[in-house]
């Protein structure tokens, strides 16, 4: 029998998302910020079992690439996303693959046996939320997975690649196998520096990536890290480091778009083809009542924009589609979408 056949190929780190709110004194507690995304250090380590034993949890399927994943599959036809990175044998797993299937996302995770599905703890405070992951059996993950006889033909008939920064902090190896073969064969690959700490210290490996990427997209803050990072005169302006990271050097004759997102104000896009003419769009604004939560809103972007697209919408319309999920997400709990589905494209 033939494989599935699947326009869009994702890859990332497949997290349990385990939410509180109102968490105020966790921020101060475990020395976090409000707004903000880290891997767990020792000081962290506690806060799942905190949460746990003396919190109210929301669990809801997480990983920023598989949060993305399920908004393009949202979006699409049936049967165009597939998304792979490595659980446990675990229930966590179990409830991941539930997640997937009522949004219409297949998935060919690598199974890693001993070890538990990783898990992210998001505090919510406010319309901001911190993000604290222990990635588990997310950073076992084996370059030699997409060799496989199970995901192989899958990359081979894939027209789309989305990969997330976090995978980055151990990944590398396989994002450039990715990567440079979506180049050499003139597909669309797609990466999102996910959070400040990306550029700001797996600077490295973003760049190794970069040249064989077409689309980057990124937040403000995530902007600003790598203007800091690397040089930038004006770091928080958004458009001429949209310009900085559209011109640098790539691997094969297709522009690069760069697609900025700051919340509630407007998203700024700039193409290597037209460096000087960065296309602002204005975001609907939704009222304080209106917003649940924040988290999970700009995978949701991401995953409305490039499954617009896979779906051959202009630049414009994939900016819009991406901002329709973004406020669509965030009137929900945690990286979510409306059900029954309401058409976005």
């Amino acid at each position: 029998m033939a494989a599935p056949s699947y326009s869009l190929f994702c890859l990332g780190n497949p997290l349990l998302d385990m939410q509180v709110r109102d968490g105020e004194a966790l921020l101060k507690k475990y020395e976090l910020k409000a707004n903000d995304a880290i891997l767990a250090g020792e000081k962290q380590t506690p806060i799942y079992d905190d949460l746990k034993q003396n919190h109210e949890i929301t669990y809801v399927a997480g990983g920023a690439a598989q949060n993305a994943a399920r908004g393009a599959a949202y979006v699409l036809p049936p049967n165009s996303v597939v998304y792979t990175g490595s659980v446990g044998n675990d229930d966590l797993a179990e409830q991941l693959k539930i997640a997937n299937k009522r949004e219409g996302l297949s998935e060919v995770y690598q199974v890693i046996p001993g070890e538990k599905t990783g898990a992210c703890a998001v505090v919510i405070t406010g319309h901001h939320r911190s993000l604290v992951t222990n990635l588990r059996a997310a950073e076992k993950f084996e370059q030699s997975h997409l060799s496989s006889p199970q995901v192989a033909p899958l990359i081979d008939a894939a027209k789309f690649f989305y990969v997330e920064g976090y995978f980055l902090t151990h990944g590398t190896a396989a994002a450039l196998e990715l990567s440079s073969k979506a180049s050499a064969a003139e597909k669309t690959f797609v990466l999102n520096l996910s959070a400040p700490f990306i550029p700001q210290f797996f600077g490295e490996q973003v760049n190794t990536i970069i040249p064989h990427t077409d689309v980057v997209i990124a937040n403000e803050a995530e902007a600003e890290a790598w203007a800091t990072a690397n040089g930038l005169s004006d770091p928080k302006d958004l458009a001429k480091v949209a310009k900085a990271i559209a011109t640098l050097p790539k691997a094969n004759t297709k522009p690069r778009t760069v697609v900025f997102t700051q919340g509630a104000q407007s998203t700024v896009a700039v193409t290597s083809d037209k460096p000087d003419e960065p296309k602002w769009y204005p975001v609907t604004a939704l009222t304080d009542e209106q917003i649940v939560d924040t988290n999970g809103a700009g995978d949701a972007f991401a995953g409305g924009f490039v499954g617009a697209l896979v779906a051959g919408k202009s630049l414009d319309e994939s900016v819009e589609a991406g901002h329709k999920l973004g406020s669509m997400c965030v009137q929900l709990v945690g990286p979510q979408y409306k059900w029954p589905k309401v058409q976005v494209l």
